[in-house]
């Protein structure tokens, strides 16, 4: 079970102000829609809430929307809800983006749950400090489903992709292309996101574990990017200027700037393992004869999708898998196709990945690019 399935579940039997919560109760599974709704491990519980008639009121919560994956995450959901797969279990969907500050989000939340909703889908500006309001959404039957950036509990149902298989993968496609080149030592860039997340801090650990355990001697500088194209690019444009050169990087996010300062350094090209936004994936369709072998995994902000069609699955009294595992889309330098996998003719910071067929879920790009990251009221 991943290492953030942590904490005590206090679900049907927990007690405040001397009424018992509500809330799901524990379920033998197999769960709806096993080909979508995967669980993320054999051993994963199951939750089911009691059923209701829609259409169903939606929020999403963010925290942060200061960098181009949250802003397309913003506009999928919004394009998603208007899907007509989808439209009409949904009476009202709202979207607010708190910031930084967690008791801004957690305010949110409890806003929208005192206010009858009947679902709220959200990124989690921390791992932890959420247990009053699963207390709250327990009590008043809400679905509370954090995605992308999760918390560290097994009290809520949660979908994700694997954050330490993913920085995992990108150490060891580093290592691989640097063996190729005689390589098993040297000094690696690694471009950390947004500081306190869950999914920054599992992807750097599983980036370390290939690291510790290759027995190579590397040197690694870390920089925080916050999963932005323009802060990457100034990180690591400062971090050649200091280091001098790197034999290969580790990008989080923000990876199509972290190319840029290395051909405005005119640093050689070396092995880079980053995001799927498809200015990376074209400048690695172009350079990668040139040196720049990289790959490119996509954290897709159409998670937000699969988050919202779970909740209104769980709403309609289905079991749930606790944790839903979403499945790491990966293209290296050898499978990149215009057109395919990545978009000569779409923006840079369009990220690639938006369609899940297990789930009937593909929101189209024009579809995206349509809708606005402002909050709605």
């Amino acid at each position: 079970m991943k290492n953030y399935l942590v904490g005590a579940a206090f679900l049907a039997s927990t007690i405040l102000g001397g009424a018992a919560f509500a809330g799901p109760t524990i379920v033998a599974g197999p769960g709806a829609d096993p080909t979508c709704f995967a669980p993320w491990s054999p051993d994963i519980k199951y939750m089911q809430w009691p059923a209701k008639t829609g259409p169903f009121k939606i929020a999403l919560v963010n925290g942060f929307v200061g960098n181009t994956w949250r802003i397309q995450m913003v506009k999928t959901a919004k394009a998603y809800a208007e899907d007509p797969a989808i439209k009409d279990k949904i009476a009202e969907f709202k979207v607010v983006s708190t910031g930084t500050d967690a008791p801004a989000q957690l305010g949110a939340i409890e806003d929208f749950i005192n206010q009858g909703y009947d679902a709220i889908v959200t990124i989690a500006v921390s791992p932890d400090g959420f247990d009053r309001v699963i207390k709250l959404a327990d009590k008043n039957d809400v679905v509370l489903v954090p995605f992308d950036n999760v918390l560290d509990t097994d009290a809520v149902m949660q979908v994700n992709e694997d954050q330490l298989a993913m920085g995992r993968t990108w150490a060891e496609f580093v290592l691989k292309e640097l063996a190729a080149a005689g390589k098993t030592s040297g000094k690696l860039l690694e471009v950390r996101g947004l500081a306190g997340n869950s999914v920054d801090r599992d992807r750097s650990l599983g980036i370390h574990e290939v690291l510790d355990a290759s027995g190579g001697a590397w040197e690694v500088v870390q920089v925080v990017g916050n999963w932005d194209d323009g802060t990457a690019q100034k990180v690591t444009a400062d971090a050649i200027a200091v280091n001098g050169q790197f034999d290969g990087i580790m990008a989080q996010g923000g990876t199509t700037g972290v190319v840029q300062a290395l051909m405005d350094a005119g640093h050689p090209m070396v092995p880079i393992a980053g995001e799927s936004e498809n200015g990376f994936r074209k400048l690695v369709a172009a350079h990668s004869a040139d040196g720049l072998k990289g790959i490119s995994i996509g954290q897709s902000p159409g998670l937000v999708a699969i988050a919202m069609k779970a909740a209104i699955s769980a709403l309609e009294g289905n079991p749930m898998p606790q944790l839903i595992s979403v499945p790491l889309p990966i293209a290296d330098y050898n499978q990149l196709q215009d057109g395919a996998n990545y978009w000569s003719d779409l923006p840079d910071n369009f990220f690639t990945v938006n369609e899940f067929p297990p789930c009937g879920v593909n929101v189209s790009g024009p579809a995206i690019m349509a809708q606005s990251e402002a909050n709605t009221n």
